[in-house]
């Protein structure tokens, strides 16, 4: 992926992703820095929070149709010394504080750095 598609994905976020980017910017979340449409290796992950080694993917209705080629980026960034939380848009829209509590846990379990 190019610079330029990179670009083009994070000026055409979803409503679900501008949401939770809204809550992880700026250190809001566990005080860590997270990064939004980052590229790791071959893919491009919603959001990242480098120090943590947490990956944060959010779910819209195509993943139903590519959920083994999820599967196996999952694992090869696994692989990679990440740790992936997934949530579905519908989960983003309805259930936010739930959301961000869920990457405040996953994130106290990542070492500081």
């Amino acid at each position: 992926m190019t610079d330029a598609q990179v670009r083009s994905l994070r000026q055409n976020q979803t409503l679900a992703e501008h949401r939770l980017w809204m809550q992880l910017r700026r250190k809001r979340v566990g005080d860590r820095r997270f990064r939004r449409q980052f590229r790791i290796d071959r893919y491009i992950v919603d959001f990242v929070c480098l120090s943590a080694r947490l990956i944060v993917e959010v779910d819209g209705r195509t993943h139903e149709v590519t959920e083994g080629q999820d599967a196996l980026r999952t694992r090869r960034l696994e692989a990679q010394g990440y740790r992936v939380v997934r949530f579905s848009n519908q989960q983003v829209m309805c259930e936010l504080d739930s959301v961000v509590r869920t990457i405040e846990a996953a994130m106290s379990q990542a070492p500081r750095g």
